[in-house]
């Protein structure tokens, strides 16, 4: 007698969405449908459909990041953490930051049976990936990027980064550097492309030519942007401003300008992003972001489906904010 299995080797696609296919659920298009039922028919199988067939709940919720302990992720994970742990559920945490960790966990077989929802941390997901997660048939929910297939929360990057350059011209700064993100970009995280394409559209639109002379790269970590600071201080006629696309980047930048016998913001404004725990302490004028309240509200929502399965999948853009401190100044000539 033919198997599930069978039928999903006969039409060239997963059990679970064979499963998915015949017990008529979202999530599989009309073509592979019909691709399952006519091997279904072929091999005359009929999918159980039983009670007994169900699977129970795990009473947890996996979270996925491509790293756990660097501040947005962490931050991330503890506003979910904290609002499962109210529902009584627990929580799972699965770092891609391998590509062998990364191809176990896009496996239905892997997660099957061991979560009762995910919740993504910013990794862009192939369309395969993206599958196997909807393969699951679980509550999901992605924070820093999105999908109208399921659940986001998210803030505008490219807006957020307008702001922190518009601070800056309006301060009279003509020559503003980038502390740009990632170089080699394995995840193809949006953040630092979107943060650099606002930073790049306020200075078109002020008549400010960009100097790329003037961007180098500090791969969100304060140890590497204070390196990459002091190559740019000693490149000729330096900026007289920084936008970094981080606070903790932010951070090592103004590190190495006191060590080069500079003082922020009397020579060098800096702007950060994230207003991280560290940014009062620094002084630091940045765009803050809710980034614990995204991992609160996506868990929110991915629990609101485990208890509504017909509810609403809300994609939800959060507001930023520009916090001025005394890391930029006003100046009356470059």
């Amino acid at each position: 007698m033919a198997g599930i299995k069978d039928v999903a080797r006969e039409a060239g696609v997963s059990t679970a969405t064979v499963s998915r296919a015949l017990r008529a659920m979202q999530h599989v298009n009309p073509e592979t449908r019909a691709k399952i039922e006519a091997a279904a028919k072929k091999l005359n199988y009929t999918l159980n459909t039983g009670k007994n067939t169900e699977s129970k709940r795990a009473n947890s919720v996996g979270i996925i990041a491509p790293y756990i302990s660097r501040w947005y992720f962490a931050k991330v994970i503890q506003g979910a953490e904290q609002a499962l742990q109210e529902a009584g559920l627990d929580l799972l945490v699965y770092n891609i930051n391998q590509n062998n960790d990364r191809n176990r966990i896009f496996k239905d077989e892997y997660l099957r049976g061991r979560v009762d929802a995910l919740i993504s941390i910013s990794v862009p997901l192939s369309e395969v990936e993206f599958q196997s997660i909807l393969d699951l048939n679980i509550p999901t929910a992605l924070v820093g990027t999105s999908d109208k297939r399921v659940s986001s929360v998210r803030i505008d990057d490219v807006a957020g980064a307008r702001v922190a350059t518009q601070h800056l011209v309006n301060q009279g700064h003509k020559r503003i550097g980038l502390i740009g993100g990632i170089n080699n970009n394995p995840y193809q995280f949006p953040v630092p492309r979107d943060r650099r394409i606002g930073f790049l559209q306020v200075l078109e639109e002020s008549g400010i030519e960009f100097d790329p002379m003037l961007e180098v790269i500090g791969d969100f970590q304060a140890a590497t942007a204070m390196q990459v600071m002091g190559e740019l201080l000693a490149r000729r006629n330096r900026p007289t401003a920084i936008f970094c696309e981080s606070d903790e980047m932010a951070i090592g930048a103004i590190q190495a300008i006191k060590k080069h016998g500079l003082k922020v913001p009397d020579d060098i404004s800096i702007v950060g992003f994230d207003n991280h725990e560290m940014a009062e302490y620094f002084d630091l004028t940045t765009i803050e972001q809710p980034v614990q309240m995204m991992g609160e509200m996506a868990a929110w929502s991915i629990m609101e489906k485990l208890k509504k399965p017909d509810s609403d999948m809300p994609d939800l853009t959060l507001p930023t904010s520009l916090i001025v401190r005394n890391s930029t100044r006003k100046i009356t000539a470059d």
